[in-house]
């Protein structure tokens, strides 16, 4: 491996402070989007920005875009960045490495005298993981005029919509239009990731390149039975929702392993009950359904499989059933113009990163749509994520961050 161009130490600190801000359990970290520790990460991050000598700005969507001005400012943008919003119980990793590193690559070529040809834009997107408003990808969707019908009435568990949130986080709902980005405004985006999954790890390698991102399908399934006592009533003549959802969600582990050579995943991450009291039977449960697979074809035999036991279960246990759909991407492949330059990249500096691809969905996914991506994993321990155990080392952030650094600048000299 050649010396690293980029600071290994900067970038080492910047992550470190960043995490002390939500900091919980240890290394873990509570950073909801529009929260009041999401202010101050993003506070910090664009602190940081301008110190390296780029403009900054958060706009409507709570986006933090940092830009560095290229010869060719009306040219269209190479866009690097990822997001600093957590989960509940998240790690000090997960998004981070992908925003902080980008910084670190664009305040190297600043250093190194580099002018790239076209403007690059740095971007912690907002609401990357969903989890507060049950809905993610909410600033790059946003900059891209792809949000949908009701996003921002949706309700965290407080009851606060996304819009209050947004007005709350210092942003104007009622000019979104202004932070939109006009057609073919972006030339390509580049993201760094923790793999967030254990193949690297078990390849002994540091760094992987990503082929393309799995189709995510979020659902929300609905029961409605009926509540009684708990002691009273016999077991044959209860409409019990929570019984039905229990069935639901085995029927869901039991169809996503069916096929142990495919990639499927199936997760129930999500649950509300109600009355939610040990003596009375449970009249409403509602839960999320996350299902993933980088063949759609085979997703969709295996959503079309769940819908048919739901509906089984639901007239067997007596119970109303509603399925809203969340979220429904198709796989998303990488740009081989992007992933031929990553290789040739990496055989410069001595790195044999293996090719993979990505099951948790990014940024990138929503990006796909409307420019070329490319995408570098970094390794993690044990494939943790979305944990306070989430640990990368930054020995492999920073190779990973020296292959986004030879990356931009090849990118951003043609």
């Amino acid at each position: 491996m050649q010396t690293l161009t980029i600071n290994k130490d900067r970038l080492e600190q910047k992550i470190k402070d960043l995490s002390q801000i939500g900091k919980i359990a240890g290394t873990g970290v509570c950073r909801l989007t529009l929260s009041d520790e999401d202010k101050l990460a993003v506070l910090t991050v664009k602190l940081w920005m301008e110190e390296a000598g780029l403009t900054a700005r958060i706009d409507h969507f709570g986006n933090l875009i940092g830009r560095l001005e290229g010869e060719n400012p009306e040219a269209p943008i190479l866009m690097l960045g990822s997001h600093i919003d957590s989960q509940p119980y998240g790690g000090r990793f997960d998004g981070v490495i992908g925003v902080l590193g980008a910084l670190e690559v664009v305040q190297t070529m600043k250093e190194q005298n580099i002018l790239p040809s076209m403007p690059i834009e740095v971007v912690a997107f907002s609401d990357e993981e969903g989890c507060r408003f049950n809905k993610g990808l909410f600033g790059v969707r946003g900059i891209l005029g792809k949000l949908e019908d009701g996003e921002l009435e949706r309700t965290d568990k407080n009851g606060m919509t996304r819009k209050e949130a947004l007005i709350n986080f210092g942003c104007d709902p009622t000019k979104l239009k202004e932070s939109e980005y006009s057609d073919r405004s972006i030339a390509a985006f580049l993201e760094m990731h923790i793999e967030q999954g254990p193949v690297l790890e078990a390849q002994n390698t540091p760094v992987g390149i990503v082929t393309g991102i799995s189709g995510p399908l979020w659902l929300t399934v609905e029961l409605e039975g009926f509540a009684g006592h708990a002691g009273s009533v016999p077991m044959l003549m209860r409409k019990d929702a929570l019984v039905g959802a229990a069935k639901i969600i085995v029927a869901l582990n039991e169809l996503a392993s069916a096929d142990s050579s495919a990639p499927t995943v199936g997760t129930v991450g999500s649950m509300n009950i109600f009355p939610d009291s040990r003596n009375i039977i449970p009249e409403k449960v509602s839960f999320t359904v996350d299902l993933r697979d980088i063949d759609i074809n085979r997703r969709h035999t295996i959503e079309k499989q769940l819908r048919a036991r739901i509906a089984e279960i639901t007239e067997e246990h007596q119970l109303v059933c509603k399925i809203s759909e969340d979220t429904n991407s198709e796989p998303r492949y990488c740009s081989e113009r992007i992933m031929n330059v990553m290789r040739e990249e990496s055989e410069q500096i001595g790195l044999n990163p293996i090719e993979l691809m990505s099951g948790p969905f990014h940024d990138s996914l929503a990006m796909s749509y409307v420019c070329e991506y490319g995408m570098i994993f970094v390794r993690c321990k044990d494939g943790i994520s979305h944990n306070p155990k989430e640990f990368s080392s930054i020995e492999d952030i920073s190779l990973g961050t020296e292959l986004l650094y030879r990356t931009t600048i090849k990118m951003a000299s043609e």
